[in-house]
């Protein structure tokens, strides 16, 4: 007679499942998952950063390269020099590259893919950064020199981002859904709302190096469904994963969990233009109504630190601000009285897909009620959300909505006119300017601080949290990130054990 297995016994049987990676033999592929699908692969042209989490290095290489722990090296570019004024970088590029339809990679690319950033249709997302270059020359074919408009202690590091991918010329129309870059990997098969293949580029210039031969990237958004799919062993990695039922993971050996940091910044997206929203007391008001811990229970697991500012904790300069508007819901309402608002307010909140937006946004309607304002759930999908939220040429069909700003340096973003928070101020844009044009770090690091205080003073947003990203992984799977300077799966450096 058969006995019953006991839940526990069931259990085990579980984890006594190898992951993929745990076969015999040496593995030369891999499962990765995320929780967003890109709307297209070429990052100079979308600010989506899923975009950057399949390309970046992969498929399309830049200049420079950022590591793991911020700092830069070199990567197309094999050196680089920079004036003493900070204002003009000479890099010498490496020689004998091609793209991966066979054109040679040279510093007319690089001048292409800079000029075209910088070009007035563009929709790069870093558009401000290659517009405030005074000039980009190609004195050889090895040899491109940028020249800026103020000094940028920071350009080594900015090239290396998604958005300074070089591109190859003629490939540039059709990137978005036929990439050609240099990179280690080309675009194997993309099964819209599935999953995205890369191959190993064989011709790749150290193609020997390159230890994994395939890797497939599966798009899984729901928090359940990303837990069951690392527990069955359907998936390698899951880098940026869900906090939720993490205790199980660092409980079973065949898994790590790593808990890196970031310099993103989690926010209440307020739209200045819209009325009462152009009202700075409506949005003090909005901000004293929001716990920060509560958020950052509720949307985050815990795993955040509290900011008050559009900047994060260990950046140059950085102060504590969260005091500005601190949680007081009965301050909250007599600054809308103050504003002439009558209760209930009805505002939109529209929210896209990641479990840190759906879960706030629950927690911050139920803020936002006892205070009077009464804020209309809309879950959106993420092209949705880029569209009709986000994107530079509008409509910035919003009230409110919660996103994480995921690069760093991105403060600029608060001077351009047409970033969907509606934020306009010349004396914000002045302070800017200073901060730009400022060489010593020092000096820096004071107008850095006097920045983040008009932010919050201006209550430009509901800024919530730095939050800290969790990767779970097969424990036989080497080079996974821990810490997350930006978003970026380098796979050149992903190898079994």
């Amino acid at each position: 007679m058969l006995k019953r297995l006991s839940v526990l016994a069931v259990a085990a049987l579980v984890a006594s499942v190898p992951l993929p990676g745990q076969a015999q033999g040496k593995k030369d592929s891999v499962v990765m998952a995320m929780a967003l699908e890109p709307p297209g692969l070429d990052p100079t042209t979308a600010a989506a950063a899923a975009i950057a989490e399949v390309t970046l290095y992969n498929v399309y290489e830049t200049l420079t390269k950022i590591n793991e722990d911020g700092s830069v090296s070199p990567l197309l570019a094999e050196s680089w020099q920079a004036s003493e004024d900070l204002k003009t970088y000479t890099f010498k590029l490496r020689k004998g590259i091609k793209f991966q339809n066979g054109e040679p990679f040279d510093a007319a690319a690089v001048k292409f893919s800079f000029d075209r950033n910088a070009a007035a249709n563009s929709t790069n997302k870093d558009k401000s950064l290659y517009q405030s270059f005074a000039s980009v020359t190609a004195p050889d074919s090895d040899t491109i020199v940028v020249a800026v408009k103020y000094s940028e202690p920071n350009l080594p590091f900015l090239l290396g981002q998604a958005s300074g991918s070089i591109v190859e010329p003629k490939s540039a129309p059709t990137d978005a859904t036929q990439p050609v870059g240099t990179g280690p990997y080309t675009l194997g098969s993309w099964t819209k709302g599935s999953s995205i293949t890369l191959n190993k580029w064989p011709d790749y210039r150290n193609a020997a190096a390159i230890k994994l031969a395939k890797v497939t990237i599966r798009f899984i958004s729901d928090p359940a469904a990303q837990i069951a799919a690392l527990l069955s062993g359907d998936v390698d990695a899951f880098p940026r994963v869900t906090a939720r039922g993490i205790e199980q993971f660092k409980a079973d050996p065949r898994f790590v969990v790593l808990v890196g940091g970031s310099r993103a910044k989690t926010i209440v997206a307020i739209n200045n233009k819209k009325k009462p929203l152009d009202d700075v007391r409506v949005r003090r008001a909005i901000l004293a109504a929001i716990d920060r811990k509560a958020m950052i229970e509720g949307a985050a697991e815990g795993f955040g630190v509290p900011i008050g500012s559009f900047y994060t904790p260990g950046s140059l300069g950085y102060v504590d601000t969260t005091g500005i508007n601190s949680y007081d819901p009965e301050k909250a309402k007599k600054l809308l009285a103050e504003a002439g608002v009558t209760t209930p307010l009805e505002v939109s909140l529209k929210l896209p897909p990641p479990a840190y937006a759906r879960q706030g946004g629950e927690v911050l309607a139920a803020q936002l009620a006892k205070v009077g304002i009464t804020a209309k759930i809309e879950n959106v999908e993420w092209a949705q959300w880029l569209s009709q939220v986000f994107s530079p040429t509008g409509p910035h069909n919003f009230d409110l909505t919660i996103v994480s700003h995921v690069e760093p340096f991105d403060l600029v973003k608060l001077t351009e006119s047409d970033f969907y928070l509606g934020y306009n101020s010349d004396a914000f844009n002045a302070l800017y300017k200073q901060i730009v044009t400022t060489p010593d770090e020092a000096g820096r690091a004071k107008l850095l601080g006097d920045a983040q205080r008009l932010l919050a003073t201006d209550a430009v947003a509901g800024f919530l949290f730095q939050p800290q990203w969790i990767t779970i992984a097969s424990r036989k799977l080497k080079g996974v990130w821990k810490e997350v300077p930006q978003f970026e799966n380098d796979f050149s450096n992903w190898s079994w054990e």
